[in-house]
């Protein structure tokens, strides 16, 4: 069975994790900005604030798991009032292994593992589009085995500690998101499959991209009048059906523009298209190049890079 959680993350291939040991003691407060990469926190040990900029303020917990799919500007704080230091988190990268924030004596009330991901997709805008801006897991056992897993390595350094944090932290954005309450989510993918009806249809989608699917097709996968499928995808998901197809599709397209060196029309069927031209069309509609600008502007990236 099609499993479109996985197949997300696998489309944008996460490449490498950047983590930082976070601690915090005594009255402290810190504002980063804005950063560029898909963020995420997991909490060890103790307790504290986490404000992100137009979400409600979390208290976080050991054991708790944050995923910022955007990472806008967040404050992270004890529980004492406090005017937050700024924090630049592009310079702080190059710092040592741990960050302490607030009193440097004694113990800390709070310590955390936080970072970001980078994938070697170009297309986190996807990842933006489907998922929550704050995915936040707590309570799963699963997820506290990882964490005490990536405690136990973050505190030492060992040969390969790097490594095994990376992998360690994959797995948990994974099951992360499979636990992440989605009927309480709000409008996206995680929405959109934790309703089963829905689901269904969502999985005959991501199983075959390249059918000539339309909404009465899709809606009878659902066990669902038209209209009514239509209307509940929208609202659960946050776009129409078929809104969702053509966003999937022009993903698989750009992940195969980016990674093989295909003809135009091979590209154009797998994704559903009858003729280069019109997946042409659609594709410089949708990405704002062609499919072959795109892929040469790829190939000069990976040049830069290499």
């Amino acid at each position: 069975m099609s499993d479109p959680l996985a197949e997300l993350i696998a489309l944008l291939r996460p490449s490498r994790v950047v983590g930082k040991s976070i601690s915090g003691a005594g009255r402290w407060g810190v504002r980063y900005s804005p950063f560029g990469y898909p963020g995420f926190c997991v909490v060890t040990d103790g307790a504290c604030l986490l404000h992100v900029d137009g979400v409600d303020p979390l208290h976080l917990q050991a054991g708790d798991f944050v995923f910022l799919p955007a990472t806008p500007g967040f404050v992270l704080s004890g529980f004492e009032p406090v005017e937050p230091e700024p924090v630049d988190p592009v310079a702080i990268e190059g710092q040592s292994l741990e960050l302490r924030h607030g009193s440097l004596d004694g113990e800390p009330d709070v310590r955390m593992l936080g970072g970001y991901f980078v994938f070697d997709s170009p297309d986190t805008a996807l990842l933006v589009a489907l998922l929550p801006p704050v995915v936040h897991v707590r309570g799963e056992d699963r997820l506290g085995v990882l964490v005490r897993l990536l405690r136990e390595e973050a505190l030492q350094s060992r040969l390969g500690r790097d490594l095994i944090l990376t992998r360690l932290v994959e797995v948990l954005l994974i099951e992360a998101l499979r636990a992440a309450p989605g009927e309480t989510a709000p409008a996206g993918l995680l929405r959109g499959l934790a309703d089963e009806r829905l689901a269904l249809s969502i999985r005959e989608m991501h199983r075959d991209p390249s059918r000539a699917w339309t909404v009465e097709q899709l809606a009878k996968s659902a066990a669902l009048s038209r209209s009514a499928y239509f209307q509940r995808f929208t609202r659960a998901v946050g776009m129409p059906p078929m809104e969702y197809l053509l966003a999937w599709r022009m993903a698989i397209a750009k992940d195969i523009l980016d990674r093989q060196d295909l003809v135009i029309e091979k590209v154009a069927e797998h994704v559903g298209y009858s003729s280069a031209s019109t997946f042409s069309t659609a594709f410089n509609r949708y990405v704002g190049r062609s499919p072959s600008g795109y892929a040469r502007e790829r190939r000069r990236l990976r040049a830069c890079v290499a």
